[in-house]
């Protein structure tokens, strides 16, 4: 099948680009967001040794995805001892928490660039007999690539926002042709299907959001253990996955609670820890006292911030913060962030208005009033306080928002996957 023009211009495009991709990799890797020594990776010459037997390759962009991927890996090892699972992410986050989380049937990779040779070189190493691409993470090449190899596809939890639904439909041919790559798409939420069965005039089955059944790592004991004793007596919270604009309202609503609760601590976890710098530059700006936990540094009774810029910890700050704010929300263009992870851990959720990325889990914590939405550092304060005083949605809420959204996302999606690794025995 020949390709759309779009699709096909693409591809030259970035036959083009191609021997400029090391240099840009390495100039990435200089401001911390590539792995230097796994450069060759993101290029299609991995090194690693390909295991003998049937080998499952999962992809997702970044860390929640990473998440989903390691839970549809330990189910599908579960029924399927036999296989063997490569995931691969594109950040350094992802990769550190799958370096812990995956089990010994499975390893990590980076995924390489979207070139015609970075995609041949990773397919011909690795030669995955199924490939699952997760949510919308769709690179044009390696989707091109594996669908011509006549590897079985899956999009599994495919989440797509209204801005994103909009640029498909600009390349409606594109999309046609690529989403038809998939032998089976299973849709998180009734927009998202929606929206792709408008795109590829086909019925698109809601499968449900796996993200409501991911399990996160749970947090090292040890650590957990010394972070409770340091914190002791304290009263926290937790503003996680700030982007630029968010740290410093954060920051006034802290300054607001303490002048009642003068013990008040705010864990400032920005989304992305290379941040660090910027926001340690406007903690001094405002004349905050902090620690920061990337110098192994721990909050002395002065310091009222402690940030949060390392890699993988989620499951610490989340475990020793009764209030939770969701950021990525306060402001629109981000999208938001998941907050299911809160929940698991036992946090109330605050959050923005500004979620679209995750609207229909976001409309199941209103719908159980298990979520307390604020605008400004006014709202904030005020909602942090209330949670502290027991005055905040009830765990049960939230757990219940989180069982009514899930609907069974998980065993669904399995035993579709199951179907394409073993076709014979599902027509029998």
């Amino acid at each position: 099948m020949s390709l759309p023009p779009s699709l096909a211009a693409y591809r030259f495009a970035m036959q083009l680009a191609a021997p400029l991709a090391p240099m840009v990799l390495k100039r990435r890797a200089k401001t911390g967001k590539e792995d230097l020594s796994r450069l060759n990776e993101r290029l299609g010459q991995p090194k690693a040794h390909r295991p003998e037997g049937a080998l499952v390759w999962l992809h997702g962009a970044s860390v929640g995805e990473s998440l989903v991927l390691a839970t549809l890996v330990e189910e599908l090892g579960g029924v399927r001892p036999d296989l063997n699972f490569l995931v691969t992410t594109g950040t350094k986050t992802s990769a550190e928490l799958m370096q812990r989380r995956l089990p010994s049937n499975a390893r990590h990779q980076y995924v390489p660039v979207d070139t015609q040779a970075a995609a041949t070189g990773f397919l011909e190493h690795w030669k995955p007999d199924l490939a699952v691409f997760a949510e919308s993470e769709l690179w044009p090449n390696l989707i091109v690539e594996t669908a011509r190899r006549g590897v079985p596809m899956a999009l599994v939890n495919a989440r797509m926002n209204d801005r994103s639904l909009r640029n498909w439909r600009r390349r409606p041919d594109t999309a046609r042709w690529l989403l038809a790559c998939f032998d089976w798409i299973g849709a998180a939420d009734q927009r998202t299907r929606d929206g792709l069965e408008d795109l590829t005039g086909s019925a698109v089955p809601l499968a449900g959001n796996l993200k409501l059944e991911a399990l996160p790592a749970p947090p090292d004991p040890h650590e957990l253990s010394r972070i409770k004793v340091a914190l002791a007596g304290r009263e926290v919270w937790l503003a996680v996955s700030t982007h630029d604009g968010e740290d410093g309202i954060a920051l006034l609503a802290n300054a607001m609670l303490k002048s009642e609760h003068p013990n008040a601590l705010l864990i400032l976890a920005p989304r992305h820890p290379e941040r660090g710098d910027e926001i340690e530059r406007l903690l001094k700006r405002h004349k905050h006292k902090w620690a920061r936990r990337s110098k192994d540094e721990v909050p002395t009774s002065e310091d009222d911030v402690w940030l949060a810029d390392t890699l993988g910890e989620m499951a610490l700050w989340f475990a020793v913060s009764p209030a939770a704010l969701i950021a990525g929300s306060l402001k629109p263009g981000i999208g938001g962030h998941n907050p299911i992870e809160a929940t698991q851990a036992g946090c109330s959720v605050l959050s923005g208005r500004h979620v679209p990325s995750f609207q229909d889990v976001y409309d199941a914590y209103t719908e159980h009033d298990a979520i307390r939405w604020v605008e400004d550092a006014v709202d904030m304060s005020e909602a942090v306080a209330d949670i502290w005083g027991h005055r905040g949605p009830r765990l049960e809420q939230a757990q219940a928002a989180v069982s009514a959204a899930a609907g069974g996302a998980l065993a669904r999606t399995v035993s579709a996957l199951q179907e394409l690794l073993e076709p014979e025995e599902a027509e029998q």
